[in-house]
């Protein structure tokens, strides 16, 4: 492992010096070892979860930065724990709302048997950092932690108050979020710094920045078909396991009409500037003609486009029988799906049900899941904010309007009228996003930057 000497040289000569804020080599430093620290701890849902740890630790960070000891909390939550910084304003009326900044300090389970390195201990090997959590989502929490305590340092006194919170549960349950959500009710808006993000060509040019501002919603549902069963030696003419194969084959064959709203459109029209040229004809055509059935062929096929044309379910799940020698009693899928906005979660459920056609089929929704909320306004301060910080890295990267097909924090606050917006601060290659996979890793070169991107970006919304 290089020295942190070593590393911090090569960050600086990697991401030169066209910054229009002053670069802060001690917010670098402190961003670095955060994110260092963060990958060692296992905050993976159930036993072991040590996010209340991780939580306890950026609190004491946060503390010694130059936060008073009574606006960091910590609260346990269903075996997790969420933190709320808050960095005072100076604004007393009372008329003046928050600004909100949210991240999640939980990471998806990896098993190190399939990883080439630890996946619980930072390894940096040429360039990168590795480890899980190195992009999803610790790099961009230790940057804003660095970013917010650099601030203080530099005596930055914000109009508004600035909350800042890290959730403990994204990738799951989302009960941090939702229990976030409905205490901040009152913010201005929200920046998460766990969506959005910039795109590197193969060759290392920065191609565009997408900026979230809608997200589809998240809906998992149970398929359940139950039958008396009896003896494997004499075979009935139903079987649950059959009626649910059945069911799921029409499932994952039927495709959900396409759609398009203003943000798709801006965000796919940029995409067909640096597409394949089959996957760049097929856009433009989608955007002339949304049922052009050809294009939607063609996207449909393309795993980084599909998610922006409509809604997507698929079975991800699938339970059946008691006995290898009895006939199944009970047979279950869980079916995911990804709610294109302007669709109510009933309506999708109802026509999962049509396609399914088998009547003893029962459809119920989990508990767990998203909520639905509109896109959020494109706001002029936004858009002026982070184009700007991105554009003093980057002068002529396009900075567009986004959706993200998965879920993030954002979704509480959006169904709850709070306009949310992702920020995050990295570029880079599809080649190097190995987020929820194998070998995670992100670009030292990018830690530097993102730092220096949030100290602008937060500093220009909360004046």
């Amino acid at each position: 492992m290089r020295t942190m000497v070593a590393v911090l040289a090569m960050m600086a000569a990697a991401t030169g010096t066209a910054h229009a804020q002053k670069a802060a080599p001690e917010a670098d430093a402190q961003a670095l070892e955060l994110l260092k620290r963060a990958i060692a701890y296992r905050t993976v849902d159930g036993p072991g979860n040590q996010t209340p740890e991780y939580a306890s630790y950026l609190r004491d960070a946060l503390v010694a930065g130059g936060f008073a000891a009574e606006d960091v909390t910590v609260e346990r939550v269903a075996g997790t724990a969420m933190l709320v910084a808050r960095y005072r304003g100076t604004d007393k009326s009372g008329t003046v709302k928050p600004i909100g900044i949210i991240g999640h300090m939980d990471v998806v389970a990896a098993d190190p048997k399939d990883w080439e390195r630890d996946p619980f201990t930072p390894v940096i090997e040429n360039g990168y950092i590795f480890g899980r959590g190195s992009t999803d989502n610790k790099f961009s929490v230790s940057a804003m932690v660095a970013a917010l305590i650099q601030l203080k340092k530099d005596g930055f006194k914000p109009k508004r108050d600035i909350v800042f919170m890290a959730s403990g549960d994204e990738e799951t349950d989302m009960k941090t979020t939702a229990a976030l959500a409905e205490k901040y009710t009152g913010l201005e808006l929200l920046l998460n710094i766990d969506a959005g993000g910039g795109r590197y060509s193969p060759e290392g040019k920065a191609e565009y920045y997408g900026l979230q501002a809608a997200e589809k919603t998240y809906a998992d549902f149970t398929l359940t078909v139950t039958d008396p069963g009896g003896h494997s030696s004499a075979p009935r003419p139903v079987n649950a396991i059959v009626t649910l194969a059945r069911a799921l084959e029409r499932i994952g064959a039927y495709k959900f009409p396409a759609e398009q709203n203003e943000i798709t459109k801006a965000s796919l029209a940029v995409a067909a500037e640096t597409a394949k040229p089959e996957d760049a004809a097929a856009i433009r055509a989608f955007l002339a003609n949304p049922q052009d059935e050809a294009a939607l062929k063609v996207l449909r096929a393309n795993y980084g486009l599909v998610g922006q044309i409509g809604t997507t379910c698929v079975p991800t799940m699938v339970n059946a029988g008691h006995a290898q020698n009895a006939l199944p009693q009970r047979a279950t899928a869980n079916v995911n799906c990804r709610i294109f906005p302007g669709n109510s979660i009933e309506s999708i459920q109802a026509k999962l049900k049509e396609v399914a056609a088998e009547p003893s089929l029962t459809i119920v929704k989990d508990d767990s899941g998203g909520k639905p909320g509109p896109a959020s306004p494109l706001r002029p301060d936004v858009m002026k904010a982070v184009t700007g910080g991105i554009h003093a890295r980057f002068p002529s990267v396009k900075v567009i309007p986004s959706m993200s097909a998965g879920a993030t924090d954002s979704m509480h606050f959006r169904g709850r009228g709070v306009p949310s917006y992702g920020i995050a601060p990295i570029f880079m290659k599809q080649s190097d996003q190995f987020a929820h996979g194998l070998n995670e890793r992100t670009p030292l070169s990018e830690l530097g930057p993102a730092v220096t991107y949030f100290r602008r970006v937060v500093a220009e919304l909360s004046k």
